[in-house]
């Protein structure tokens, strides 16, 4: 069987603006000249907030109609730039975690050359979280503060899945006996009929690490997975 060919990463490079010129990034420009951060969300991560539109289309729906999936965020993140990520999980305890995500932007011309630091809070408990999430309040509490970290700083007003407490991933009770996320996620792919060979394929071609050598879910970080489930989960039927 032929093996496929390595793919070759093209290195990052930016101007003195501090804007990624290699590889090329189609920029949106806000009238003052800053980033339109909001206008540089790919349509591929944004999916109707189910709670307040039965509409699909999600190119006629206005901000607070929408959700903005994690792999939007991080996107966006590594765009902007940054040289640090840190959590601080200050309360935890059995049933309830409050993280603290800061983040060490890089200078742009947008912060005057400067660095900086921005940071914001998530928190998670039973009461905040349906299915699955309740059993695993310490990353969830985590990847809220990360996407509100994000958000914020680049004044995007969409909400994130992560932020939503109420929000279902599962329109029906997860038995706790099944809420490893990895068996949630084939779970999931099984009800939406996609293959572990499209997923492999969509994390290569979104150039996600070492995707390559996936041989089952199994090899997907656990962080991955619950923004797989999520996509998946979105995935019109059909």
């Amino acid at each position: 069987m032929p093996r496929k060919k390595a793919e070759t990463r093209v290195a990052t490079k930016r101007d003195e603006s501090g804007l990624i010129i290699q590889p090329k990034i189609d920029y949106v420009f806000n009238e003052d000249g800053t980033v339109d951060w909001r206008k540089m969300v790919k349509q591929e991560f944004l999916v109707p907030n189910k709670q307040k539109t039965d509409e699909t289309d999600v190119s006629k729906l206005e901000d607070n109609q929408l959700i903005i999936l994690l792999g939007g965020i991080k996107e966006l993140a590594q765009i902007r730039g940054y040289t640090n990520v840190r959590y601080d999980v200050t309360s935890p305890s059995n049933d309830y975690v409050v993280a603290t995500c800061s983040i060490d932007w890089i200078p742009n011309y947008e912060t005057e050359d400067r660095a900086v630091t921005f940071s914001a809070i998530g928190d998670a408990s039973p009461n905040n979280t349906q299915s699955f999430a309740k059993f695993f309040l310490g990353p969830i509490a985590e990847n809220r503060a990360f996407v509100r970290c994000v958000r914020n700083f680049l004044k995007i007003n969409i909400v994130a899945q992560e932020e939503l407490g109420n929000s279902k991933l599962f329109e029906e009770p997860v038995d706790a006996g099944q809420t490893d996320p990895k068996h949630l996620l084939e779970r999931v792919m099984k009800e939406k009929h996609v293959t572990f060979e499209q997923v492999k394929t969509r994390l290569i071609d979104e150039k996600f690490n070492e995707a390559v050598n996936f041989n089952s879910v199994s090899d997907i970080p656990k962080s991955k997975v619950f923004e797989l489930i999520q996509r998946i989960k979105n995935k019109p039927a059909g």
